[in-house]
This record gives C-alpha cells, structure tokens and sequence, in this order.
C-alpha cells in the first residue's frame, strides 16, 4: 500500500508533458502547396492528365498532374478522403513529388493509405501522358 501513492504521483507526472503537448505548425495542413516555377520547356507543351479514381479504404483518391515538357509542373487533388491525416498527407505528397519528378515518393506516416492511393493514381496519369 506504501508503495501504491509513490507510483500514482510518478505516473501522472509522467502524463502531464503528454495532455500539454500540442502538435508542431508544421504537422498541419495550411492548404495547397504551390508549385515552384519551373523553367519553359522548348516549345511550350503543357499538358494536363488526370489519374484514375482509385478506391481505397478511406475513400477515393484521384490526382492530377500538369506536365510542362516532361516535367511535372504542378500536381492537384480531385478526389482524396475526408480524413485529418490525408489532409496533413497531401502537401508533403504534392512537395515531394515536385522534388523528386515522378511518383517514386516516400509515404507519409499517418497517411498510409492515402499515400498508396496518390501513389497510384499519378504513376497512371504518368503513364497515360507517354506517347
């Protein structure tokens, strides 16, 4: 019994960091992420595809991609879940995407799912653009 107020006392200590802690700015999504301006490709061909509605666990997943030459310019959401971390998801997907150029992008912890669905559906639209 000596040793049961010891042990409650150290363990709401050690919970109160944890009921304060609040999540980084940059862990929330603050909305779209614009697409750097890359340089004009020779002629100017722009196009705009759209990758396939893919159907996930959490909801349907669609990307478009818009290709200046063949890099990617910029890259939306048509369709993604209504779910806080596919929110969160969605801009480091588009940022890395626009980093690495195709959809060879790491998953998003939090946004597995998600992640496999945008991952899908881009590399479609990708393939979809080849001649």
């Amino acid at each position: 019994m000596r040793r049961a107020l010891p042990v409650l006392v150290l363990a709401v200590a050690g919970l109160i960091p944890v009921w304060r802690h609040t999540p980084s700015p940059t862990a929330q999504a603050t909305g779209p992420v614009p697409a750097p301006s890359p340089p004009a490709s020779p002629g100017g061909t722009t196009r705009v595809v759209a990758g396939p509605a893919v159907d996930t666990e959490k909801g349907p997943v669609q990307v478009e991609v818009t290709l200046d030459g063949d890099r990617i310019s910029a890259v939306r959401m048509l369709r993604q879940p209504d779910h806080p971390q596919t929110t969160a998801a969605v801009p480091v997907l588009i940022e890395e995407t626009l980093r690495a150029q195709s959809a060879d992008v790491d998953t998003v912890s939090g946004a597995t799912v998600t992640s496999d669905g945008y991952r899908e559906s881009l590399q479609a639209a990708l393939d979809a653009q080849d001649p």
